[in-house]
């Protein structure tokens, strides 16, 4: 199958190139404005086959048009958009344009060529703040932020297309917490931007970036008073990707499908992970809540297990083992 991957080089991106490579021909776009180019041939390395690239902004009408009229496309997965909350409420307007209306640009073409295939990366964010764990893909929606409300904006378009037109074969795939990096140490999350995630800042402490790491709230009715989250290693999300492409044609509706691990990690959890993995200490203190921020978060995964066959493999310590293995890569090269 040939398969256009939109966003290939980012983090997520990247790492799904690296498993679809595997098994169909790729044709990879992205404008590089938070990846980077040489991310490609570390890709076309992993899996010892070339990749089609193309600079392309999806906003671009010849661009787009030029990648659909050169290149027999069976299939898209969109995983192109902005992804930042905090950004994204400073910037509004430039999160509707990049996430929503180049979409919408994306399907037109799709649907002036007859490529009626897609895989639609979207977000746990969408389940709003009122909802209990385990969170369920039939849930009442919500956003709070821009960022959100792009996600829901295009689930809602992409179950209208369906509606108007039932050719359609379209799964969304509701992340939760993609964390780690490839298991070689050679491709990680490499954004140009600043990354907010635990994560990122665990390493940039441990590294000597920043002094220390600030655990906002500690009187969550949780276990050890901390906040917990659903992580997902990167390339059992990749994977995700790979089943859904497989499966795609199946689908008699649109498939809404959430990716996570099923269970929760506290703050404290991830912070004694990556001091086992690392032998260090992390400097931390504790701070007041941030707003918006629920107690506990993670995913009911059944539905992905049923209809896509997909489970996660890798656990917390091997999230923050390959986290921290990347990281050092990037220390020693920067």
């Amino acid at each position: 199958m040939n398969i256009l991957v939109t966003g290939g080089l980012g983090f997520v991106g990247s790492h799904v190139c690296i498993e679809l490579n595997k098994f169909h021909n790729l044709i990879l776009v992205d404008n590089l404005s938070n990846s980077k180019l040489e991310t490609l041939s570390v890709i076309e390395k992993l899996t010892n086959n070339k990749i089609k690239f193309y600079n392309c902004d999806l906003i671009d009408d010849d661009q787009l048009n030029l990648v659909f009229s050169k290149n027999n496309i069976d299939a898209v997965v969109h995983l192109a958009g902005y992804k930042s909350i905090s950004q994204s409420i400073s910037c509004p307007l430039h999160y509707y344009e990049n996430n929503v209306t180049s979409t919408v640009k994306l399907c037109n073409y799709m649907n002036l060529y007859n490529v009626k295939r897609l895989v639609f990366s979207s977000s746990a964010t969408v389940y709003g703040l009122n909802n209990p764990p385990p969170l369920k893909e039939s849930m009442s929606l919500e956003a709070t932020n821009p960022y959100g409300f792009t996600k829901l904006i295009i689930e809602n378009l992409l179950h209208d297309l369906f509606k108007s037109d039932q050719s359609w074969k379209i799964s969304i795939l509701r992340y939760f917490n993609p964390v780690g990096a490839h298991v070689s140490g050679l491709v990680g999350e490499n954004n140009k931007n600043i990354s907010g995630s635990l994560f990122s800042i665990i390493s940039n402490v441990l590294l000597g970036r920043d002094k220390k790491l600030f655990v906002y709230g500690n009187d969550y009715p949780t276990p050890d008073g901390t906040a917990i989250r659903d992580y997902i290693h990167v390339m059992d999300l990749a994977l995700a990707h790979k089943n859904a492409i497989d499966m795609i044609d199946k689908n008699d509706n649109v498939g809404v499908y959430n990716i996570g691990v099923g269970a929760g990690y506290s703050v404290l959890e991830v912070i004694k992970h990556f001091e086992e993995v690392t032998s260090r200490k992390i400097k931390y203190e504790y701070t007041s809540r941030r707003s918006g921020d629920v107690a506990i978060s993670y995913a009911d995964t059944n539905k992905a297990k049923e209809e896509l066959r997909w489970v996660s493999k890798r656990n917390l310590h091997q999230m923050c083992y390959d986290s921290w293995k990347w990281s050092c890569r990037i220390q020693a090269y920067s």
